[in-house]
């Protein structure tokens, strides 16, 4: 009899063991980057997007995303400015203002077209090919915005003071990116060659330069509703 009690602790003692170590996280063996994104004065720059493509494609390799993202439309502004997703993301374009919308791309990573419209399309738009999109209103020429397609799963975007992580990347070599819609010179310009470990995190800045910045001048009509 004590001899089964104490095989039974024995088993209970290992299978207490095992659960553990099954239930161990993910993050606790992976690395992390810490990015920031600065101009020629040294200020940070919001609104930029760090990338880290993985040297072995398929370690990198999620999947695509299957959530559905919002880019809203209020007080005849896209929000966010700057939307970085996945490669196989379909975005939402809901409007919230009392008028009609009709947002449209020609850029090549995905050429597009909603026309007027108020509430939400009855389709997502499904962002396919990596690259720079911007987004248009035909009918409010200063509405723009941009939606970043990352063939990596690993990505970041800056905050006010233009640092960005990125997160539970597993140990390797990576190639980083920083891209901005105003960046000056090519995103290729700014690839850097990093080694991820499963400790510690891994500094990367960038001190980029800035195109001036061109929107075309909002001028609504006072007390005048619609377009």
């Amino acid at each position: 009899m004590k001899n089964t009690l104490r095989e039974l602790r024995v088993r209970m003692a290992h299978a207490g063991f095992a659960l553990t170590f099954c239930l161990s996280p993910v993050g606790a063996h992976a690395g992390e980057i810490h990015a920031l994104v600065r101009d020629k004065t040294g200020k940070g720059v919001v609104d930029a997007v760090v990338v880290a493509l993985p040297a072995n494609r398929s370690a990198g390799n999620a999947g695509g995303a299957s959530a559905t993202i919002i880019v809203d439309q209020v007080n005849k502004e896209f929000i966010p400015y700057v939307l970085p997703v996945q490669v196989g993301t379909a975005v939402n374009f809901p409007n919230k203002d009392n008028i009609r919308h009709h947002v449209y791309s020609f850029s090549p990573a995905k050429n597009f077209e909603l026309p007027l419209y108020m509430g939400t399309p009855a389709s997502p738009v499904l962002f396919d090919k990596p690259g720079a999109v911007v987004l248009g209103c035909n009918i409010h020429d200063w509405m723009i915005a941009y939606v970043y397609v990352s063939d990596s799963p690993y990505f970041a975007k800056t905050g006010a003071d233009g640092k960005a992580n990125l997160t539970e990347l597993p140990p390797g070599d990576y190639t980083l990116r920083a891209w901005h819609p105003r960046l000056a010179g090519k995103e290729e310009a700014t690839e850097r060659k990093v080694a991820v470990s499963r400790t510690g995190a891994v500094e990367a800045t960038w001190d980029i330069g800035l195109t001036p910045e061109f929107r075309i001048r909002r001028a609504p009509i006072p007390g005048q509703r619609g377009y």
